[in-house]
């Protein structure tokens, strides 16, 4: 019988509640504070970076990435015990994949107001992961490993040896091979950098999350399982930083080179190791309940927030919020604030309600 990890749970729930309040508008809204350097410098790790580097939110996408090719192994591990086939299970991936693509389409739909043909949505991205890593998760670990390096290299081929007129700069923005494929796909570019050929190197993260997934149901022993996730994350650190710190090749998440993939990929291996430590190893779950109800509708909830929460429950909690405490005399940046947290409680009781009456959308 597959057993249940806590700490999938658990972070996968972290990594909603990091992104509601972001749809709360709650990071900008303490960003705006009058403080120091300091405080300023803080509050930029919860933005992507802009360029050449990494930020704590740019963790964010690649472990949603990583989790959900971990929770798929899972599920089919279950669905094979109970006699259910590769090319049976097949089906349901490909239609869930179908949906989320679908979706995050709509999405783009939604940010713009109007009809748009978009594929950057970090939902569209997945729906490719997703397939890259079913058609291999049979095959062995070493199999995996390799085909995951050689999309991190193809992609870097393309980008240094695919030059055309006006796309000749491998990891200038706007001037890259992902950007050219976006005119070709989409006729446009986007203005702040992000290419959809990004699922490529990101399906790496997602066979990763699958082979989380066999160590972590596997024979080994929980301290093993703890020392590979952090071997395998140290690794991809000096790996990832080894290649931008020698100007081989530079950490940018918006275009997913291969050395951010890497990077990004060892902190996520990292993070995991520490939650399946604390949570399956050592059993401190008493409050775990708090992120894991988050994150037991994560992609239903994901759209909640980005749609009806950001269109409608923000402006309309600001309304009265910020409303009835400018009437008490409370400084416009911290109505923001307030207004923003209570838009996040709001989203969150959401979440503890579906969790509860045990309502769970299968997207």
């Amino acid at each position: 019988m597959t057993q249940r990890l806590q700490s999938l749970d658990m972070m996968r729930g972290v990594i909603m509640l990091l992104l509601a309040a972001e749809s709360a508008h709650l990071y900008w809204s303490l960003d705006s504070l009058p403080s120091d350097g300091l405080w300023h410098t803080f509050m930029q790790q919860f933005f992507h970076h802009p360029w050449n580097g990494l930020r704590a939110w740019d963790l964010v996408q690649p472990a949603f990435m990583t989790i959900a090719g971990t929770a798929m192994y899972l599920s089919w591990k279950a669905k094979s015990e109970k006699g259910i086939s590769w090319q049976q299970n097949f089906k349901h991936i490909a239609w869930r994949c179908g949906k989320l693509f679908i979706f995050g389409t709509a999405l783009h739909c939604v940010y713009a107001g109007r009809l748009v043909w978009e594929l950057w949505n970090v939902l569209t991205q997945l729906s490719v992961t997703t397939i890259i890593a079913y058609l291999i998760i049979r095959r062995s670990v070493v199999f995996q490993l390799v085909v995951s390096l050689l999309l991190l290299l193809a992609t870097d081929s393309m980008y240094r040896f695919i030059l055309l007129p006006g796309f000749e700069d491998a990891f200038t923005q706007g001037h890259n091979f992902g950007a050219y494929l976006d005119t070709v796909l989409m006729g446009k570019i986007n203005p702040d950098g992000w290419v959809a050929v990004n699922c490529i190197p990101t399906a790496a993260h997602t066979i990763w999350g699958v082979l989380a997934g066999k160590l972590l149901t596997g024979p080994k022993t929980p301290l093993q399982k703890t020392g590979v996730l952090a071997i395998a994350g140290v690794v991809g650190l000096v790996a990832g930083f080894g290649l931008d710190a020698a100007g081989i090749t530079p950490i940018i998440k918006r275009i997913s080179t291969a050395s951010f993939v890497l990077a990004s990929g060892g902190w996520v291996m990292l993070i995991m190791a520490l939650f399946y430590w604390l949570a399956d190893v050592r059993g401190y779950v008493r409050y775990a309940w708090v992120a894991t109800v988050a994150g037991m509708n994560a992609i239903f909830i994901y759209l909640f927030f980005e749609t009806v929460g950001a269109q409608w429950l923000n402006p309309t909690t600001g309304v009265f919020v910020k409303g009835f405490t400018s009437m008490l005399g409370m400084p416009e940046e911290y109505r923001e604030i307030l207004s923003a947290l209570t838009v996040l409680a709001l989203e969150w009781g959401l979440c503890y309600w579906l969790y509860k009456r045990k309502i769970f959308f299968k997207l």
